[in-house]
């Protein structure tokens, strides 16, 4: 006997504040276990999840769970003032613990505390398998990696025990040993889990596929690689039946055509008849009048016949999808090649990059990837010397030599969340026409409405796109690209459109990703990897 579904929507429709219409009269069901949820930037995934956990509140219809929800947000590592215990959720009850062991005992703490006595020992139990402690919870989430800050929240959703979890994109940052550990932590969760990836090879742990596409969520019983496999041969039968459908209304048109040539044939040739007195007026007539009746059934068979072939066609093309891809061409910066661009420095050697090279920058969490690039692109102030400040500490730095520098960050806390994704271009692109800028926007998918909403109520792959449309239209354009995790909020689709269109891209590359299959695409020249000493080494790089 099939088990209760987990969550159920019925009837479901939200709207944001402007308007604008997110989900529309959704009917649907997740099954308990593991189910991945899939779909194009913009189709409504991070706004379902917001309304199963609660955040949002639906427009109409009902929301039904089997029990409480837990929930990990996309943005979730753009709360760095956050401390480790709040990344956990355990904040409030280690607070109460820390009181009533100085002597506070106002009932407000045992409440805070609940049934949870052992958290402590229960969360150092838990970090250790992530390499943290009990003593690391009053630290800040800036202090730690992005990769880490997503795995320590994962860690709190645990230590909560809800029947149902929310994940949101949570390989964002990870790097490949901690993506394996969180794909054992996955095959192993408790309760009914929901994820939102495009890790092809996190959704693969999953018992269900299920996606939202076009204002319908469907669920199909397996990983994505099958449900990819049934999709792509569903699509294909589908255009094979939309073109034996077109071509059997072309067949049924064409046979209406003759059949009115052969109509008119035949009416000429009884009129003709009758002027020529071959036969009485009364017997002539009573065969008009019979021919026009059979005309007239024919027509009407005819016609239901061509009715009939075009709702089969709109039919077969219902089945087919319209897929919309972004389009992206990178302006060309004009970087000769054995242009020096920019050096990095580590405590063991120097690699420079130069011309149109592309630099992939690699390594565990916490070796200072990140850290590295803001270091780099801080050394701006003196680009074209080479001369930046050198850190005392040690650790990587490095040194611009072009102030023509684009850079997209890892956290996307660069746009302003209140302003439009108009009014965010137009910030960096002044001499750029709001008609160019829609064009651009357009390109990238971002149309209509979602131009003028605020920031903060758009996905974080629009987001990203917003992001990407300031780096566009830099005039002049850069002759190096920094970006930090750019396929991080990027449907599977987009990721392999942004490898086509940086692989056109003329200046210099430099690319911290975890996401090996999008590196291999970009055929990188010179790979830099970090070790957690900050020791430095590369396959195929120059040395300084």
């Amino acid at each position: 006997m099939p088990s209760k579904p987990a969550i159920t929507l019925r009837d479901l429709s939200f709207e944001w504040p402007d308007g604008t219409i997110a989900l529309d009269r959704l009917d649907a069901t997740f099954p308990s276990g593991r189910t991945g949820l899939v779909g194009r930037n913009g189709a409504g995934k991070s706004t379902l999840l917001r309304l199963i956990a609660g955040e949002l509140q639906p427009t109409s219809g009902q929301i039904d769970t089997v029990g409480d929800v837990g929930y990990l947000p996309q943005t979730l590592t753009l709360t760095t003032d956050s401390t480790i215990a709040e990344l956990l959720g355990i904040d409030h009850a280690v607070t109460a613990l820390r009181a009533i062991e100085a002597g506070d005992v106002d009932e407000r703490h045992f409440d805070a505390i609940g049934d949870d006595w052992d958290i402590e020992a229960r969360a150092d139990e838990a970090l250790a398998e992530i390499g943290f402690t009990a003593a690391d919870l009053g630290r800040r989430v800036a202090e730690v990696s992005g990769g880490e800050a997503m795995l320590i929240a994962i860690t709190g959703l645990r230590l909560r025990r809800t029947a149902i979890t929310l994940l949101d994109e949570p390989t964002n940052n990870l790097d490949r040993p901690t993506r394996e550990k969180l794909a054992d932590i996955v095959d192993a969760w408790p309760g009914t889990l929901v994820v939102v990836s495009h890790d092809l090879e996190l959704l693969e742990h999953m018992d269900d596929t299920a996606e939202l596409h076009a204002g319908r969520l469907e669920v199909f019983g397996g990983p994505y690689g099958a449900w990819r496999a049934y999709r792509e041969q569903e699509q294909a039968a589908a255009t094979q039946a939309a073109r034996a459908a077109q071509q059997a209304l072309k067949v049924e048109k064409r046979q209406r055509v003759e059949a009115e040539t052969k109509l008119a044939r035949r009416e000429r040739t009884a009129k003709k008849t009758q002027q020529d007195g071959g036969i009485p007026k009364i017997l002539a007539g009573a065969r008009a009048n019979r021919a026009q009746g059979s005309a007239g059934s024919m027509r009407s068979t005819l016609d239901d016949k061509v009715r009939a072939a075009q709702a089969a066609v709109d039919a077969a093309d219902a089945r087919v999808r319209d897929e919309q891809h972004i389009h992206l061409t990178l302006p060309d910066p004009d970087v000769p090649r054995g242009r020096r661009i920019a050096e990095i420095h580590g405590p063991n050697r120097t690699i420079v990059i130069q011309g149109p090279e592309r630099v992939a920058l690699v390594g565990p969490n916490g070796a200072g990837k990140s850290t590295l690039i803001g270091r780099l692109l801080d050394s701006g102030s003196s680009a074209g010397d080479g001369t930046g400040s050198e850190p005392t500490d040690g650790r990587p730095h490095g040194a611009l030599l072009t102030d023509r520098v684009g850079y997209l960050p890892q956290r996307l806390d660069g746009l302003d969340e209140t302003a439009s994704a108009l009014d965010n271009v137009q910030a960096v692109a002044p001499g750029s026409t709001p008609g160019a800028i829609r064009n651009q926007l357009a390109r990238l998918l971002i149309r209509g409405s979602s131009v003028d909403r605020p920031v903060a109520s758009l996905s974080g792959g629009e987001r990203f796109r917003v992001s990407l449309a300031r780096l566009l239209l830099a005039d002049p354009p850069a002759q190096l690209l920094i970006l930090d995790e750019p396929t991080n909020n990027l449907d599977i689709e987009s990721v392999e459109h942004l490898a086509e269109a940086l692989d056109g891209y003329r200046g210099a590359l430099l690319v911290v990703s975890h996401d090996r299959a999008f590196l291999d695409r970009l055929a990188i020249d010179t790979v830099i990897e970090l070790d957690p000493a900050g020791r430095i080494r590369d396959r195929g790089g120059r040395e300084g």
